[in-house]
């Protein structure tokens, strides 16, 4: 049999385990050029939040009944396409199911020589290249900088500060406990952290940034964000990558107008989406492999163990659970 999530209503507000419905059938099989593949690690990230909503974005909204969609690294059991055999182990965006059957040019093989099979869904797979070509394409922190990284202790952001130190900035992490910020500080080699739920980010920030924020790369938007662009400095820059503290807000808050700083600092504010950067994947992967293979760059990874925990991984993605990637290991694999 074959288990599946759906979305069973829409939620409002933060999303709880009753929107979702687990349903079982029988094992796809697949059709001219496709492949079946059995789920081994499940994606589930911030954004899946905006699929959820019945408003047009730059992701299709999902329909109550839709069996979710995620990133999946899987291994073929059956394959009716010629790059892909029995046994091989793949990468493609599918379905929140132990099992699904996709086009063989939709897939992507995953190399379990070069890192733990897992990390195409993080430091190797979209949150690292979206980290990549945020901090290096968009954001372009400088020797002398001062860099902000909120949601610094998630997928990306993580890997965006590491990013940042290799450019030559000096980088300041915000987080939501001292756990995640003695990672980021003596682990990952942040500069300094400050932890929102415990302290002021007002005055976190003029004590770590007391010459002002000269590049900030932001993952949650809201008070933190507003608290960053009062200490822009002239000709800063701010990448918008997401907006999570907003995710789940049932009418969107107005809040401070912050756009008048911008004319005083003439900073530059650019949203990014990793898909604009498919034509350079390779260029990142090769990078970040090398930098995670030397130790340069480190990751962490929070699983989530059985595929019936799925709703409540994602769901902890918005209390900050996770340090990491985020991630649902449904079945075994042995190399």
């Amino acid at each position: 049999m074959n288990r599946q999530w759906v979305l069973a209503s829409r939620p409002k507000g933060k999303p709880t385990e009753e929107e979702f419905e687990l349903e079982e059938g029988e094992v796809p099989e697949p059709g001219p050029d496709e492949v079946l593949v059995r789920t081994v690690y499940l994606s589930v990230d911030p954004y899946m939040r905006g699929r959820m909503r019945d408003a047009e974005s730059y992701a299709e909204p999902w329909e109550a009944g839709d069996v979710m969609r995620a990133g999946v690294v899987g291994e073929v059991v059956e394959s009716n396409h010629p790059e892909f055999e029995a046994g091989d182990v793949a990468f493609g965006n599918l379905y929140w199911a132990e099992y699904a059957t996709a086009k063989g040019s939709q897939l992507t093989h995953v190399d379990p020589e070069l890192a733990p099979i897992s990390t195409a869904l993080g430091v190797l797979g979209m949150p690292g290249r979206t980290a990549y070509f945020g901090t290096l394409d968009v954001a372009e922190p400088e020797p002398g900088d001062t860099m902000v990284v909120s949601g610094a202790a998630g997928a990306v952001g993580s890997v965006v500060g590491q990013l940042g130190k290799l450019s030559g900035a000096r980088v300041v992490g915000i987080a939501g406990s001292e756990e995640k910020i003695e990672w980021l500080t003596d682990e990952l080699g942040f500069d300094a952290g400050i932890d929102y739920r415990d302290e002021s980010v007002p005055e976190g920030l003029d004590e770590a940034c007391p010459d002002g924020v000269d590049v900030y790369y932001d993952n949650v938007g809201g008070e933190i964000t507003d608290a960053v662009f009062d200490r822009l400095n002239v000709r800063g820059r701010v990448a918008i990558c997401g907006q999570i503290s907003l995710y789940n807000a049932q009418q969107r808050p107005t809040g401070p107008r912050k756009l008048g700083r911008l004319i005083e600092t003439r900073a530059r504010v650019e949203g990014l989406l990793v898909g604009d950067f498919e034509g350079r994947y390779d260029e990142a992967n090769e990078r970040l492999a090398r930098w995670v293979n030397e130790g340069t760059i480190e990751y962490e990874e929070t699983i989530t163990e059985g595929f019936e925990n799925a709703p409540s991984a994602f769901i902890g993605l918005f209390e900050g659970e996770n340090v990491g990637k985020q991630l649902v290991e449904v079945g075994e694999y042995e190399r």
